[in-house]
C-alpha cells in the first residue's frame, strides 16, 4: 500500500496551530473537511471517536511522531491529513517527548485488512530516522509529498 494513495495533499498542514493534542487532531479533521475528504457533517462524531481512541491509550509511538485514526462505517475509502508543529504537542507518547509529525488516518470500519496494511505503511516510514527528520523540516505540502513518494518509491508493493 502506497501511502501518497491515502494522504491528502489539500489536508496536510506543515505549521500546526494548536498547542493541545484534542486541538491538534480537530485541526487535521478540519483539513481533511476543507479538502473535501471527509464530510463535514460527521466532524463531530469522528473527533469524539479519535479523542476516545486517545483516552484509551497514546498514538504517540515515540520519536517525536502520532497516529491518531478512527474506523467508521461512514467511509469508503482511507484518508490521511498529516501534521507538523515546531513547538511539539503533548500526546502522552511513551516516550514522555512532545509530538512533531502526526498522521491522522481515517479508515472504513469494514476494511480492517487494509487498516492494518494503512498503519504498516505509515509506520514503516515514521520508524525511519531519515523520514522523520525530513519530514520535520518540511515547510510546504509540496515538501512533505516529495518525501512521501520518495519513501514509496522506496518500498516494494505488496
Amino acid at each position: 500500500m502506497k501511502l501518497r494513495d491515502l494522504v491528502v495533499e489539500k489536508a496536510i498542514v506543515t505549521n500546526l496551530k494548536a498547542t493541545k493534542r484534542d486541538d491538534a487532531i480537530a485541526e487535521l479533521l478540519d483539513a481533511l473537511i476543507e479538502a473535501k475528504a471527509v464530510p463535514g457533517s460527521l466532524r463531530d462524531a469522528f473527533l469524539k471517536s479519535a479523542i476516545n481512541r486517545e483516552r484509551r491509550g497514546s498514538t504517540g509511538f515515540g520519536h517525536g511522531v502520532a497516529v491518531p485514526h478512527v474506523k467508521t462505517p461512514d467511509m469508503m475509502d482511507f484518508r490521511i491529513a498529516v501534521g507538523n508543529s515546531e513547538e511539539g504537542i503533548d500526546f502522552k507518547s511513551m516516550d514522555k517527548q512532545p509530538v512533531h509529525s502526526i498522521f491522522l488516518l481515517i479508515s472504513p470500519e469494514s476494511r480492517l485488512e487494509e487498516h492494518i496494511d494503512a498503519m504498516g505503511a505509515i509506520f514503516a516510514n515514521l520508524g525511519k530516522d531519515q523520514f522523520r527528520r525530513f519530514l520535520r523540516q518540511a515547510t510546504s505540502p509540496e515538501d512533505v509529498l516529495t518525501l512521501i513518494e520518495e519513501a514509496d518509491a522506496g518500498q516494494t508493493t505488496g
